[in-house]
């Protein structure tokens, strides 16, 4: 009989031993499924959701300068992101995806020297007849909001429709130095903007809120009849005062 217990008490040991490490082997699994991408990478479900990268985090494939074949020596590759290089400052303009987009979501994460100034513009046509890229394209405001020299309009704060949409109750950046994190929708004409997780824009292209933005915007006033005319173009990174620094840069095509 003492045998009989002891053989039993032996088995239930080992039953529960198996049970444990197969507890922990499935514990480590689902923290293995959560474990987030690497910089500049997509994880599998981001691959089945249409995610494509559009900086692959070692160098400017799929980017060129306004208006030329290749990236102008203002802007490199380094330490896995895009950096604006104020070194070479003369060397070349906004740097611009190859690609058009039309209906999609951009997400991406930017940091901002004090008091430094940058954006992203979208809805870029890149033609000769054009001096600049705003000139056609709508920008997402990138500011340090205290030290910057164009901080005196709220609406040219970080993460709002630059020189239209957007105030201090919505433009919350980090401090200078640190990443600050971007979605912006566009889809079929509605935009909208977040900048750290809170909304800064939504508004619909040609709405009374947009002619009256637009109207009071310095786009207006300099007579860019043709800005944001057209809903699909090309996005920018703006060369602008101050270093910036760019990474994990993804769209997703939105179908329906």
């Amino acid at each position: 009989m003492k045998k009989i217990v002891l053989l039993n008490a032996v088995a239930a040991l080992a039953i529960s031993a198996m049970l444990l490490s197969s507890c922990g082997a499935k514990k480590e699994s689902a923290t293995t499924a959560s474990t987030p991408a690497a910089d500049n990478t997509l994880t599998e479900k981001e691959k089945k959701e249409g995610w494509v990268l559009i900086f692959n985090g070692k160098d400017l494939t799929g980017w060129h300068s306004w208006k030329r074949d290749t990236a102008a020596r203002n802007w490199i590759v380094k330490d896995g992101q895009i950096q604006y290089d104020r070194e070479n400052d003369r060397a070349g303009d906004d740097l611009v995806t190859n690609g058009i987009y039309e209906n999609y979501e951009l997400q991406l994460q930017w940091r901002i020297s004090k008091g430094g100034n940058s954006g992203i513009i979208f809805n870029i046509q890149e033609d000769k007849k054009y001096g600049a890229t705003y000139q056609t394209g709508a920008e997402m405001q990138v500011l340090d909001n205290i030290d910057a020299e164009d901080n005196k309009k709220q609406n040219h704060w970080a993460g709002c429709l630059y020189d239209m949409i957007g105030d201090a109750t919505v433009s919350k950046p980090v401090t200078p130095g640190e990443w600050n994190q971007v979605r912006l929708i566009q889809n079929k004409g509605q935009l909208t903007f977040y900048l750290n997780g809170i909304k800064t824009v939504d508004v619909k292209i040609g709405s009374p809120e947009w002619e009256k933005a637009l109207a009071s915007s310095k786009f207006k006033s300099r007579g860019f009849e043709d800005f944001m005319k057209v809903q699909k173009g090309k996005i920018a990174i703006q060369k602008h005062p101050g270093s910036s620094g760019w990474k994990n840069m993804k769209v997703r095509e939105i179908k329906s």
